[in-house]
């Protein structure tokens, strides 16, 4: 019997194969909707979500802003229904305001190695999914929460944990897409996160990049040239100073333009692979949130737009 690849061997293998790999996959995509310079522009709430305005009121100020879709945090929407909201009810909200779901952001614990941690994890991103698709959502992020402090994660196991969740994710109509998160100590470059969908071997199987997490752990951006518009369908966009790797921090994100970000060559390298998704503008910046939400949404989307125009 052969021995299982080493993480050295595996890395070894290289992500080109992720665009071959998932070809055959099924893709889901939000709905034809008004794109600006070639992009599908959506808001992560959590842009906005200092100022503590809740759900119903991010949707509104999306729709006023001029985004096709939101990406809400999977604690919005329970906080929602713990406080006697009907998601039917919010779900029909969001298609008047003329959007989508994109996503859902989650932390549930599905790659740690702790078997009932694990267990738990599992269950924790069931109950995530089911909150998400009553809404409408189709896809949630999975980062590595639970693991981030972990340098020795075996990814061969990652990937059969991912196909676990990817299962699923099939019985509630969610994919869930491995997250890059730079400053994790595991899934913390594109190639890593490729890898463990990659060995997952599940025909829905992405990979969910983010501007910042890119910079952070340390990812070309040219490495997004191996990968196809199944592999990425979704995509949080921001911007970052001239800060060192080592320092710099989810806090220190600006809005698209206002960095030192190669968005010009993120926007010209997404349309050479046909990129049809989402791009989510997700901010954490809190001289944003001591701002007016409705002109912080509107000026990250009026600078991407900027940019998108002239890529």
């Amino acid at each position: 019997m052969k021995q299982p690849l080493t993480r050295r061997e595996m890395l070894g293998v290289g992500v080109v194969a992720l665009g071959a790999a998932m070809e055959t996959g099924v893709t889901t995509r939000v709905a034809a909707a008004p794109k600006a310079g070639g992009f599908r522009f959506c808001l992560n709430t959590s842009t906005i979500i200092g100022q503590k305005l809740g759900l119903v009121e991010e949707i509104e100020i999306a729709a006023k802003a001029g985004y096709v879709a939101i990406e809400p945090w999977i604690d919005e929407i329970r906080k929602y229904g713990e406080g006697g909201g009907s998601l039917k009810d919010l779900h029909k909200r969001i298609a008047d305001h003329g959007l989508e779901v994109a996503s859902g952001i989650g932390f549930a614990e599905w790659i740690v190695d702790d078997p009932e941690r694990r267990k738990k994890g599992l269950e924790a991103a069931k109950r995530d999914m089911d909150l998400l698709q009553q809404i409408g959502g189709k896809r949630l992020a999975a980062p590595p929460a639970g693991a981030t402090e972990q340098r020795d994660l075996n990814l061969t196991a990652a990937a059969e944990r991912y196909h676990a969740l990817c299962e699923i994710g099939d019985s509630l109509g969610v994919v869930p897409m491995v997250e890059v998160w730079g400053f994790s100590k595991s899934v913390t470059r594109l190639g890593e996160a490729a890898l463990v969908a990659i060995q997952s071997g599940h025909p829905k199987a992405c990979v969910l990049p983010d501007v910042y997490h890119l910079y952070k752990g340390g990812s070309p951006l040219a490495g997004l040239k191996l990968l196809t518009k199944t592999a990425v369908n979704h995509f949080h966009l921001n911007d970052y100073p001239g800060l060192p790797q080592a320092t710099i921090t989810d806090a220190d994100r600006v809005y698209p333009g206002d960095g030192i970000a190669p968005l010009t060559e993120l926007f010209k390298l997404l349309r050479e692979m046909g990129y049809e998704g989402s791009l989510s503008v997700e901010l954490f910046n809190k001289e944003y949130w001591k701002q007016d939400a409705l002109t912080v949404a509107k000026t990250a989307l009026e600078k991407a737009k900027a940019i998108a125009h002239r890529s």
